[in-house]
């Protein structure tokens, strides 16, 4: 069912100030906005020849835009911008005023800085009580480390993620190319905002939400932390496997390209090796028990592997299919904007910028039936909302507008 570009949705009438920087407390911004919220994206003026915006702006691969690269226009969807300087005392006044007509606050400056600036959460709470602040840092607002700088690189590898990616023996790796604790980070920030939302509905009071890099990134480490605390063990890197399960891990095909197969119990290992046609690898004799399979991993590996390797990746994943065995293509980029499952389920959405032209974005996630989120715009020109905020919003006349402008303030 496609529903009208007018539909309601959850988060209508709620108003988000995000005055953070890069990917994580603003992708839970973004998130807010998709599904309804007017997220006004502040960021600092440009001054004396210096670019002013969001660094992420600059961030990548260029767009034809010239202030927004690619990454801007997809992670900063749905918001609209204004310029304005919170170190200035008129900016803060200002900034003031926006919170009193606000439900949310986004920020990353690092612990106490919002404070220095006299706008902390306390001083903001008695403007309005029922604001709700996220506040994302690389390490969070107490702890001896909490005046370092992060970033997703950092959290990885703090958090544990990092030790764990890589060949056995080998070095760590980074857990993929992209900024993964950032967007996980994002999604932990929209969460905490909504349960403070749904809370403020019974006591009509904000709170803030302290979100640190590395812990969104600690949050995903399977049984680790009960595992060590129980039997000290330290899991290592474990490459293309694992240790829990066989065989579970990617396995090269015919053609050069690699698949995901995971056999999480005796049932699936049961349906691989018919999909083989090789059933009596899945006798009790043989490798039908979990703890046979991982005894012998490398002989199970290795017969799964000759088998994916004599066929290409679409022949093993059918077969794979064929006997409801899970399987995955590794996909590239490329794979995935050819694939139709991407297609059918909106994954990849085209959306005409009116400065850039057509840009292929993610589309949204979560999937609503009756108030689905959907993409009004990409990221926003800088200052592009000045008008309307200040003039519309706040009541300010022309000239103040203007004066402010002189000032460096907006």
């Amino acid at each position: 069912m496609t529903l009208p570009a007018t539909n309601p949705r959850p988060m209508d009438g709620v108003r988000v100030l995000d005055i953070a920087t890069f990917i994580a407390a603003p992708m839970a911004a973004s998130i807010m906005g998709e599904f309804g919220a007017d997220v006004i994206k502040i960021e600092q003026p440009s001054k004396d020849g210096q670019a002013g915006g969001d660094p992420w702006r600059r961030y990548g691969t260029a767009s034809k835009r010239e202030d927004s690269s690619l990454a801007w226009l997809t992670e900063a969807r749905n918001k609209r911008s204004i310029t304005l300087n919170l170190r200035a005392p008129e900016g803060a006044e200002i900034f003031k005023r926006l919170v009193a007509e606000a439900d949310v606050v986004t920020e990353n400056f690092r612990p106490g800085t919002l404070a220095k600036w006299g706008l902390g959460y306390d001083v903001l709470a008695e403007i309005n009580p029922r604001l709700v602040m996220l506040s994302v840092s690389g390490y969070g607002q107490t702890g001896p480390y909490k005046d370092r700088p992060g970033f997703a690189r950092i959290a990885h590898a703090f958090g544990g993620l990092t030790h764990l990616a890589g060949m056995p023996g080998g070095p760590p790796v980074t857990p993929g190319s992209t900024s993964l604790g950032d967007y996980m980070t994002g999604m932990y920030g929209a969460i905490g905002v909504l349960m403070a939302l749904r809370e403020r509905d019974k006591s009509g009071l904000g709170q803030t939400v302290d979100l640190a890099l590395y812990e969104s990134v600690f949050r995903a480490l399977d049984e680790l932390v009960p595992a060590y605390a129980a039997t000290g063990y330290v899991r290592g890197r474990e490459g293309i496997g694992t240790a829990n399960a066989c065989p579970h891990g990617h396995f090269e095909c015919g053609d050069g390209r690699w698949v995901a197969i995971a056999c999480t119990n005796d049932k699936m290992f049961d349906r691989l090796s018919k999909a083989m046609q090789q059933p009596d690898l899945a006798s009790a004799a043989q490798y039908g028990r979990v703890a046979n399979r991982l005894a012998e991993r490398d002989i199970v590996d290795g017969l799964v592997s000759d088998w994916t390797k004599s066929m290409d990746r679409d022949g093993v994943v059918a077969a794979c299919v064929a006997s409801e065995v899970p399987i995955g293509a590794v996909n590239a980029i490329d794979e995935i904007f050819e694939d139709p499952h991407f297609k059918a389920r909106g994954n990849l959405v085209i959306v005409d910028d009116p400065l850039t032209g057509p840009v292929t974005v993610p589309g949204v996630s979560p999937r609503l039936s009756r108030t689905p989120g959907r993409i009004d715009n990409l990221g926003p020109a800088l200052a592009n909302a000045n008008g309307a905020v200040y003039s519309d919003l706040l009541g300010l006349s022309a000239d103040e507008i203007a004066k402010l402008q002189e000032k460096g303030v907006i």
